[in-house]
């Protein structure tokens, strides 16, 4: 799966993305640590065997100037990621639900990275979900103006 993320297209191959990543059954205090970070309403991940952060370095290793597709490109990673674990029979769930000073202070985090999302990778759970689900948007609002390929 990580294999996967580091062959995501990058702006310049920058490759900005980083993880903080722990398995449940291979070093509990970090898998704690990283579940520490997690808002409550996000306690059902505990029950995941690995837990992570993905962070992104706002800036070009190569000459320190903004890089303001960064966290795009930790995004794309974090895609290819998910369609791996998913090839691999698993599910990745990606939360906002997550205090980014508590993730930013994990061991070997380095000064100035951004933490942009929190995530379990597990197999999937028997959930209750509510009764009108989470709605997608219609197709169309997708885009600005009429979808001309878009047939009715």
């Amino acid at each position: 799966m990580f294999e996967a993320a580091q062959w995501a297209p990058s702006c310049f191959n920058e490759q900005p993305w980083r993880f903080a990543v722990a398995a449940k059954h291979v070093d509990p205090e970090a898998f704690a640590r990283i579940a520490a970070t997690l808002v409550s309403g996000n306690a059902w991940a505990l029950e995941a065997p690995v837990l992570g952060i993905a962070f992104a370095n706002p800036r070009f290793s190569r000459n320190a100037k903004p890089n303001r597709w960064g966290a795009y490109d930790t995004g794309q990673a974090m895609a290819q990621l998910t369609v791996q674990a998913q090839s691999l029979g698993l599910n990745v769930h990606q939360m906002g639900g997550f205090d980014e000073t508590k993730a930013l202070a994990l061991p070997g985090v380095p000064e100035g990275h951004e933490a942009l999302a929190a995530f379990a990778i597990g197999y999937a759970m028997e959930a209750a979900l509510p009764e009108n689900g989470s709605p997608r948007r219609e197709f169309g609002s997708l885009f600005f103006g009429e979808v001309p390929w878009r047939q009715s």
